[in-house]
């Protein structure tokens, strides 16, 4: 895990040191343990390299990595988790290794099997490699977009780096604003991630399970991994179908404990994080395997005393449960205002809340030389956990959606319409325009999959939360926050193999008499502490914004407002958002509706400023 940069130039000048030297340092929060340099012959690419030391973390794993013949070239970040079992394959095909790390088996799979390597890999990468023989460059990110890529082109160079703000702010590239993504994220916080866009104009983002080329001056992008392709057969049992769930949920955690340092999980309380840490010690007892950290036992829990998402009580059950001695974070209303414009800045984009919990909690490990976390991340979207008590209705209303448009450009453009007008109705729209300027959808990873016919409307939904929407956004989030302080964050519940097979089950197995999330809680019976398998309640791991707003953040937030950012000014009514936010702060009615559908307007114009 760490941070990757390159640099090419198109018309054969050299690349200067300072140039590769200023895009590597601005994303060195991501790899605080070592900086590496590589340029090629002729000196017009450049890799750059900050190493978060994970696997094989001595001199062996340093990178950017040179092929023991000279020929192929990589920098990369990421983890692929069945290295081991890789690299006995390529041994066996006459490769021979000089180090124990992962990086130099992707190398000697490249030689062996080129582009092919990447369906082989159980993993999340972002990866350049070069070919110095034919001058040729390839670019890969992992089948879910896992780890970042961003890059632009010019008619000059290929610049690209693991964060947007290193591109914006290396010199290397002109910047301006995409008005048209600005906007969009005010209707849709959740429609940017799965595109190629950003912010910045000039910046692309390089999609999940997509790869590139750069050959002779021209990029050719190609996306190399559709999950819909992929799935496959299911037992007919249902006995069957729980046991194999939890075959490869078992085998996924076990493969994500691979590390030559400590690791740890964040533990919420929730069923997802629970499960992580339960079949963590299930795992240990049944024996560990080669490379396995023996140091795991370390459970990092964010409480929030008085606030309505505090789980304290269910993170204490779960980790009596795994035999692991907590370590508590209390957040509480003095930490709204805490590092508050580094977590926005570190965030790198805008989002529905403020981030801080997350933030805190990596911060937490680093601070405890824990620099790997098994997370819960993926479990919501692909198993439908968007259901609360209360909300069956709504729940089956949004599949239905969902349904009605998975197939038609028209339909999608209807239901947004209908939800934009619905926001208008509750108060929640301050963009300038009337209805005919609603910023178009834009277009998503995976939006154009043809599903199967014989899918219900929950798993269509679930598909484009998981691909497109809810899910890529928030894997931005968790990269971001997590990396911010140099913390490797590996993720179970989205290896491909468990992915692929949770999709093809049918519906009654994600969503069922109340339940969601059906196939692992029948899974983890007796894995984990029944109170929590069985629970209903659902809480984001979010920072508690309605108390913080209706509190301490609501002098920042009045503050915010009163800046003068003409880039904001010009896409929304101010005083229409000012009288709104001041009506909410003053009678103290913030709730999480108006939070999530206010604050990317305070957020966005955050962001402006610093832009500008």
């Amino acid at each position: 895990m760490c941070g990757i940069a390159g640099v090419m130039n198109l018309r054969g000048n050299a690349v200067e040191r300072a140039e590769i030297s200023r895009l590597t340092n601005l994303v060195a929060h991501r790899g605080p343990f070592g900086e590496g340099i590589w340029f090629n012959e002729k000196r017009d690419l450049a890799f750059g390299h900050r190493r978060l030391a994970i696997i094989d973390p001595g001199e062996g794993g340093y990178q950017p990595m040179v092929s023991a013949d000279g020929r192929h070239v990589i920098v990369y970040n990421g983890e692929i988790y069945n290295f081991l079992e890789l690299r006995r394959e390529l041994e066996a095909q006459g490769a021979v290794f000089r180090s124990q790390s992962d990086t130099e088996v992707i190398l000697a799979a490249w030689r062996t099997w080129q582009e092919g390597m990447l369906l082989r890999f159980n993993g999340m990468w972002a990866l350049a490699i070069y070919d110095t023989k034919t001058e040729e460059l390839f670019l890969a990110r992992d089948r879910f977009g896992i780890k970042p890529l961003l890059y632009a082109m010019t008619s000059e160079r290929l610049v690209f780096a693991s964060e947007q703000r290193a591109l914006a702010r290396s010199g290397l590239i002109n910047v301006s604003l995409d008005v048209g993504v600005a906007r969009r994220l005010l209707v849709d916080a959740f429609g940017i991630e799965g595109s190629e866009r950003t912010l910045c104009r000039e910046v692309r983002r390089l999609q999940a399970g997509h790869c590139m080329w750069l050959r002779r001056g021209r990029l050719e992008i190609r996306r190399w991994w559709r999950t819909v392709d992929h799935l496959p057969a299911i037992p007919a049992a249902e006995a069957e179908r729980v046991e194999r769930f939890r075959e490869i949920f078992q085998d996924a955690v076990a493969l994500r404990m691979r590390s030559d340092v400590p690791i740890g999980t964040c533990l919420s309380g929730g069923f997802d994080s629970s499960a992580v840490i339960c079949t963590m010690a299930a795992h240990e007892k049944a024996g560990m395997g080669p490379r396995d950290s023996t140091s795991w036992r370390h459970a990092f829990v964010a409480t929030f005393p008085g606030a309505s998402n505090d789980e304290r009580p269910m993170a204490e059950e779960a980790a009596a449960w795994a035999d692991v001695a907590p370590i508590f974070l209390e957040i509480g209303r003095a930490d709204a205002l805490t590092e508050l414009d580094q977590i926005l800045e570190d965030n790198d984009d805008v989002y529905i809340g403020l981030p801080s919990a997350a933030w805190l909690i990596y911060r937490e490990l680093r601070r405890h030389n824990v620099t790997v976390s098994l997370d819960g991340h993926g479990a919501d979207e692909l198993m439908g956990a968007y259901f609360q008590d209360g909300q069956s209705g709504a729940f089956r209303l949004r599949n239905a959606a969902a349904a009605f448009g998975s197939n038609s450009a028209l339909a999608k453009r209807g239901i947004d319409l209908l939800r934009t007008l619905m926001i208008r109705r509750k108060g929640h729209y301050f963009l300038r325009g009337g209805l005919r300027d609603i910023p178009p959808v834009l277009p998503l990873v995976g939006d154009d999959d043809v599903l199967p016919p014989d899918w219900g409307a929950l798993n269509r939904r679930l598909y484009r939360m998981f691909h497109s929407t809810v899910l890529p956004t928030i894997l931005r989030n968790f990269d971001r926050l997590s990396m911010a302080h140099g913390i490797e964050v590996r993720m179970p519940f989205m290896d491909w193999r468990l992915v692929t097979y949770t999709m093809a089950l049918p519906d009654a197995s994600k969503s069922s008499n109340g339940y969601t999330k059906v196939i692992a809680r029948q899974a983890m019976a007796n894995l984990m502490p029944e109170s929590i398998r069985i629970g209903r309640r659902k809480v984001g791991f979010n920072s508690p914004m309605p108390e913080w707003l209706n509190g301490p953040l609501a002098e920042w937030t009045a503050s915010l407002l009163d800046q003068r950012v003409p880039a904001f000014a010009e896409m929304v009514d101010e005083q229409r958002l000012r009288v709104t936010v001041g009506h909410l702060i003053a009678s103290k009615r913030w709730d999480w509706e108006s939070v999530g559908r206010i604050w990317p307007y305070l957020n966005l114009k955050w962001t402006l400023a610093r832009f500008a």
